[in-house]
């Protein structure tokens, strides 16, 4: 299959992932929509690179030197994309045959959506996602029930217009992995498109078999990118706000007899996330002034219509 046979490229990041690849692998050859599948393998050392050799599909293969995470691996090939839709799925993601074909006909469906969200489901049947919601801090949280609308997409399983994405700036590299999504959504928001779902496109996730959710490591990444988003594409008060507010719990939480017993309530942890967006924050700056200069909606427009809900 070439990229001149199909609408579609799905793009695969995978990391040290030979105990969950193949699984993935299968269902993309099973799709009922033909596509070109690209594998960017972060530097794996587990025998992944011998799976993707002998897998039957024979997918393309773009294998990195180092590991640059999902963010990094995505913002890398998309510019080797030459089909006008990319596909984003996860590693440890298994779509139903009808995937693509429903993610394609919901998104030729809808000329004013830039990227169509999946319906991601765990392996015991409930659903981990249908779209992603704005909560009133800021946070990208995963709605697990039907909604007419939704705010972003979801990584793991989604379906976006390549050149909507490359206008807006590509994908954040440097966040390494988690809310580039949310950060991709946002400015897509702000540059006039909307996002849709799609429930009925179904993928089975095993969520976390790359990743291990609640670590330490998780939540540095989670709140550092949180910032750097809201740095970025939020409007100035609120990004302001939730910095502030982020940096008064950091101090406040040595006097507390009693603390949450989560990673993201370390006091240490909390401070390397500070340390790092202040190390990073005139980039960022630079980076709000690009997103400003190709938003056609106010950023106050995008808070007030979806924080919150």
């Amino acid at each position: 299959m070439t990229s001149a046979d199909s609408g579609t490229t799905v793009v695969v990041v995978t990391w040290r992932g030979a105990d969950h690849l193949t699984g993935c692998l299968d269902a993309l050859a099973a799709q009922s929509r033909p596509h070109r599948t690209v594998v960017v393998d972060n530097a794996s050392t587990d025998g992944t690179a011998t799976i993707l050799a002998e897998h039957p599909s024979r997918p393309e293969v773009l294998r990195l030197r180092r590991n640059t995470g999902y963010a990094g691996a995505m913002a890398h090939v998309l510019d080797r994309i030459d089909t006008p839709r990319v596909a984003w799925l996860n590693d440890d993601a298994a779509p139903e045959p009808d995937w693509l074909a429903t993610l394609e006909d919901a998104l030729d469906s809808q000329p004013l959506a830039a990227a169509v969200t999946s319906r991601l489901e765990l392996p015991d049947g409930s659903t981990q996602s249908i779209g992603v919601r704005l909560t009133a801090d800021g946070h990208g949280a995963d709605l697990t029930e039907p909604s007419d609308e939704v705010f972003g997409f979801c990584g793991g399983a989604a379906l976006l217009r390549t050149e909507a994405v490359r206008a807006v700036g590509g994908v954040p590299a440097s966040f390494f992995c988690y809310y580039e999504d949310t950060d991709t959504a946002w400015r897509l928001r702000l540059a006039g498109w909307h996002v849709a779902a799609a429930p009925k496109a179904r993928v089975q996730h095993l969520h976390g078999a790359s990743t291990n959710p609640g670590s330490p490591l998780f939540h540095r990444w989670n709140e550092r990118n949180r910032l750097l988003m809201l740095l970025r594409c939020a409007p100035a008060g609120v990004a302001v706000r939730e910095l502030a507010r982020f940096a008064a719990i950091t101090a406040l939480l040595p006097l507390r007899r009693h603390r949450p017993d989560a990673a993201n309530f370390d006091p240490a942890l909390r401070l390397r996330v500070l340390a790092e967006v202040v190390l990073r924050l005139p980039r960022t700056l630079r980076e709000r002034g690009r997103v400003g200069r190709i938003s056609a909606l106010g950023r106050g427009a995008i808070w007030e219509a979806w924080a919150g809900l």
